[in-house]
């Protein structure tokens, strides 16, 4: 569900009212429990925290006009989202978070890379959430960003056909091709 927004305040008063108590209380939470230099803002359409430029000021790698992005929250059609980019980029952490989860719930966790699915409303795991806040200090969060995006090339081959002109475009973890035809082979492997 989107939710047309120029704040973050303004973002909470639009939040449906069957949701509005338990999104406020995450958020607070958040505000209460995340380690100092971490900003509140608007990003993404949602309620995030950043490490802002006056911190970092290399921003955001693919968007580097944007601050750095941590955590997010966002009232989905069918759940609430709780975003941790932390859980997605340090496995000791996602091991963390996935074993206290099931500790502090009866209900499977709903997760992808970064997104925490929040779907029964009644079994929040407050506690946890501002366990998890706590653990990521801002100067660990850009180490930790840092070190992702140290992720090396091994290998890239690609075979052109009939001379047709090929380009490699890449950045630190993003390999595109670009040619003059589709018949091409590509392998490309990544290594951390």
């Amino acid at each position: 569900m989107k939710i047309d927004a120029i704040s973050v305040d303004d973002y909470f008063d639009k939040i449906p009212k069957e949701r509005k108590e338990i999104m406020n209380k995450i958020r607070a939470i958040i505000n209460a429990n995340l380690p100092n230099g971490f900003e509140e803002r608007l990003g993404y359409e949602m309620p995030s925290w950043v490490v802002p430029h006056s911190i970092y000021p290399q921003g955001y790698h693919v968007s580097p006009h944007l601050p750095l992005p941590f955590m997010s929250i966002a009232s989905q059609k069918n759940f609430i989202g709780l975003y941790h980019m932390g859980i997605y980029a340090d496995t000791k952490l996602y091991k963390w978070w996935t074993e206290e989860y099931a500790k502090h719930c009866k209900r499977k966790l709903d997760m992808g890379k970064s997104c925490v699915r929040l779907k029964y409303l009644d079994k929040i795991p407050y506690d946890l959430i501002a366990e998890l806040c706590k653990k990521i200090s801002v100067k660990d969060w850009i180490k930790i960003y840092k070190n992702s995006l140290k992720r090396k090339l091994f290998l890239i081959k690609i075979h052109c056909f009939k001379n047709y002109s090929c380009a490699i475009h890449f950045t630190i973890n993003f390999v595109s091709i670009v040619c003059q035809t589709n018949v091409f082979n590509f392998s490309a492997l990544f290594y951390d």
